[in-house]
């Protein structure tokens, strides 16, 4: 059983930062992908960042230039550093991580989530 455990959310003024970390236990093997999505009230939720465990990274379109994902895959965490932040950001993080496993099945794991709230 793989558990993602986030830390880093928080309260910031606009255009302010924060850095987001979430730490996966338990194995993930090598063919992944760690991501945050996010849900803000009465939305769904969105894909902010992805990495691979190659490292390429994607954005969603509201956060590119703003947010970089990074990762240490000897820890197996991964990082979302915010920077710029705007109120549109505030919402609940959630840090996911999909797998594949040693019989070939994809697997994923949610983090509980953590609340980032921007002030104007």
């Amino acid at each position: 059983q793989v558990q993602l455990v986030e830390s880093g959310g928080g309260l910031v003024q606009a255009g302010g930062s924060l850095r987001l970390s979430c730490a996966a236990s338990g194995s993930i093997f090598s063919r992944n992908v760690m991501g945050w999505y996010r849900q803000a009230p009465g939305k769904q939720r969105e894909l902010v960042a992805a990495i691979t465990s190659g490292g390429s990274a994607n954005y969603a379109g509201s956060v590119k230039g703003r947010f970089t994902i990074s990762r240490d895959n000897a820890k197996n965490t991964v990082y979302l550093q915010m920077n710029s932040l705007k109120p549109e950001d505030t919402a609940v993080y959630y840090c996911n991580a999909d797998w594949v496993d040693d019989t070939e099945s994809y697997r994923a794991s949610w983090g509980q989530g953590t609340q980032v709230t921007v002030l104007e």
